[in-house]
């Protein structure tokens, strides 16, 4: 079976820190350009950060930059982000998507496989 599954969700404090995986199942993400998005209650769901396939070209979106990394671990069909000092307004469900025909793309319908979403909640 072909997916993704987010984990490393929660609850943390304005300011904290959290790692976010995406790890994939029936296929190798060294191949497909990997971003994650978030979505906040009433919103739309958002382009955070995307790691494109081959060269491994990062891209963060500029309200998350110096904050959030994005990695990949080939050995463990995994990617990462890492994050610190969240923002209370950073609450969201944060989702992974892969792309195997993409790059440097942020446009949701691109996107081949999803997660089903990991819960950051930002409070004190």
């Amino acid at each position: 079976q072909l997916q993704l599954v987010e984990s490393g969700g929660g609850l943390v404090q304005p300011g904290g820190s959290l790692r976010l995986s995406c790890a994939a199942s029936g296929f190798s993400l060294d191949y497909y350009t990997v971003a994650w998005f978030r979505q906040a209650p009433g919103k739309e769901r958002e382009g955070v950060v995307y790691i494109n396939s081959g060269d491994g070209t990062t891209y963060y979106v500029d309200s998350v930059k110096g904050r959030f990394t994005i990695s990949r671990d080939s050995a463990k069909n995994t990617i990462y982000q890492q994050i610190h000092s969240l923002k209370s307004s950073e609450t969201a469900v944060y989702y992974c998507a892969g792309g195997v025909a993409i790059r440097s793309s942020f446009i949701l319908a691109q996107y081949d496989y999803w997660g089903q979403g990991t819960q950051v909640t930002v409070s004190s």
